[in-house]
């Protein structure tokens, strides 16, 4: 669809793994409409975003790769789960907001725009449109992680509360939550005061002070609060591969009927070389095919393939899933979407980040079962063998990945940041304090 009178988008992204194919899902879809789009983003992201018809501008001063293979959090090297939050925090989400806000000021004084769209996790982007007085639109692209009254609070994976005791531990565990990020408030602040804007008072206000926050997931499959701010929308997600996906070739017969087994793990590093090992040992002892997709993080070389598994660095999982019996996985958000957007229900072993929340859901809605990352062969070949011989966790995946696939076919979130262009967003109301 072509539009007599087009609007001008920046997208403001970084390299996170499964945050690109969504945010970029939404560029190609505007540019597909006739919009200028462009992307300031890492060099390593230049063919991604020309493949979508828009143009490339590269980060000068804030982080900015060559190559997908370099770890810019480092977050497998923390000893703890909160040493890996202060990384993220430090070394992306917050630290760098001043050079993220400068790049983003450059982009914007060297063509204007009618909108940016930042990824919610980069402080910085915000900074300069403020500065600007453009509409700001955040793209969340996992589930919506701020706090709410009545939601269970985010980072342990927790499953609601029952009654007052867990009302409480939700409210306490909520509270440090955004205590953790405060922390992270001052590079902020100073960005902010760089370009004349005053202080946040709390990290929560990073997603109050935008015109729209869109949460590129299916509303169906999230946890939620007493009630959201007017300015949130659910907008579903994409179901596309990433482009640096193979062409796949099956090793097996055509017809061999064994039930086919996906394990796919994150496509960033997070020393996950021993999880997937000890899924191929446990899965050795399952009659199934198992094909094991690495990503561009681990070379596939690097693991020992059982007498019924395939290794390789990619597969087109769209293509595949629907044919799968069961995908094992850290519970990233992509590749539960995709699984469950097939009816595939998910053996979930998270190893961190948002990955035990994402867990989480899939356990509730009865899509799958969860593990530890440090789940022993023999319970992860068990995982794998009940949730074959169990149908229901099939029939829920299912009735979820219904909702899915119907959100992704909407295209609410093209609809949401044309309307915000048009000056057309609804006004924002003051938000609940923790």
């Amino acid at each position: 669809m072509r539009l007599s009178s087009p609007h001008r988008f920046l997208f403001v992204l970084w390299e996170g793994g499964g945050n690109v194919p969504l945010q970029l899902a939404l560029v190609k879809g505007l540019a597909d409409r006739g919009h200028d789009v462009r992307v300031l983003t890492e060099d390593c992201l230049s063919g991604d975003v020309a493949a979508t018809g828009a143009r490339f501008e590269p980060f000068v001063e804030a982080p900015n790769r060559v190559s997908r293979s370099e770890d810019l959090i480092r977050d497998s090297e923390a000893r703890t789960p909160l040493g890996a939050f202060a990384r993220a925090r430090d070394r992306v989400v917050m630290g760098p907001a001043a050079a993220y806000a400068h790049d983003t000021r450059a982009a914007l004084e060297r063509e204007p725009a009618d909108v940016l769209a930042s990824d919610y996790m980069l402080f910085g982007p915000p900074i300069a449109a403020e500065r600007a007085g453009l509409p700001t639109a955040l793209l969340v692209h996992n589930i919506y992680i701020v706090p709410e009254p009545g939601k269970p609070a985010p980072g342990p994976g927790f499953l609601p509360a029952r009654g007052l005791l867990g009302r409480t531990r939700d409210r306490t565990v909520s509270r440090l939550f955004v205590a953790l990020f405060n922390r992270g408030l001052p590079p902020v602040n100073r960005a902010r005061a760089e370009q004349g804007l005053p202080p946040l008072r709390s990290v929560l206000e990073h997603f109050e002070r935008a015109q729209r926050v869109l949460v590129l997931a299916s509303e169906s499959f999230d946890f939620h609060g007493d009630s959201h701010p007017p300015h949130l929308r659910y907008v579903g997600s994409t179901l596309a591969d990433p482009p640096w996906v193979d062409d796949w070739r099956s090793p097996w017969d055509a017809d061999d009927d064994r039930p086919l087994v996906i394990v796919s793990f994150s496509s960033t590093y997070m020393a996950q070389e021993q999880v997937l090992a000890r899924a191929i040992d446990g899965l050795s002892r399952v009659d199934a095919r198992v094909l094991v997709t690495t990503g561009p993080a681990i070379d596939p070389a690097s693991l020992q393939p059982g007498d019924n598994t395939t290794v390789v660095r990619s597969a087109p999982h769209a293509q595949l899933f629907g044919e799968t019996a069961v995908v094992v996985t850290h519970a990233g958000m992509g590749t539960v979407t995709r699984a469950l957007a097939a009816g595939v229900p998910l053996v979930c072993i998270p190893m961190g980040r948002d990955q035990l929340d994402v867990a989480a859901r899939v356990v509730y809605a009865g899509a799958g079962v969860r593990l530890r990352p440090s789940a022993k062969p023999r319970a992860i070949g068990a995982a794998v063998e009940r949730v074959i011989r169990e149908p229901g966790f099939r029939t829920a995946a299912a009735h979820i990945g219904a909702s899915i696939n119907a959100d992704a076919k909407a295209q609410r979130g093209l609809t949401e940041l044309e309307a915000l262009a048009s000056d057309q967003q609804p006004p924002v109301e003051p938000p609940v304090s923790w």
